[in-house]
């Protein structure tokens, strides 16, 4: 059997944490001094896409949601860690869950209508289409 130790963050200076946190540790994957799971986002564009990556592991796709309402892209759902058995005790509480709803303000040159979100291996991946008038061209020149 493996003994564990953790150290009680029950005396810990509430006001100070997070700026000690932030000053000497290592940058984490969620913020600690968040109530429950926040995913983080990459947003990238292309001459013809905006691109939404987002950070949702542990998650059933139907507990996703994406939506967009008013130019507002909606994510949200919620994430639920394994229930402990009763002949199990926790030891150490690290994973994150609850709900969480991100939002983001499109900007016009994007097209509404033309939303793809796929989901595999923990990446929920949603690529918006730009609107015609605002995709580069190219016209072919012609020698006379």
């Amino acid at each position: 059997m493996t003994n564990v130790i953790v150290k009680s963050n029950e005396n810990r200076n509430r006001l100070l944490d997070p700026f000690l946190e932030d000053f000497f540790s290592v940058p984490s994957v969620f913020d600690r001094r968040a109530e429950g799971f926040v995913p983080r986002v990459n947003i990238t564009e292309s001459a013809d896409k905006l691109i939404f990556t987002f950070e949702v592991p542990g998650m059933d796709k139907k507990d996703i949601k994406v939506s967009i309402t008013n130019r507002v892209l909606s994510v949200s759902g919620k994430r639920e860690t394994r229930m402990k058995s009763e002949n199990e005790r926790l030891i150490r509480d690290e994973i994150l869950e609850g709900m969480f709803e991100r939002q983001f303000t499109l900007p016009e040159t994007v097209d509404s209508d033309s939303i793809d979100a796929r989901y595999a291996n923990g990446i929920l991946t949603i690529e918006l289409e730009k609107k015609e008038e605002v995709k580069p061209k190219e016209i072919e020149v012609k020698v006379s």
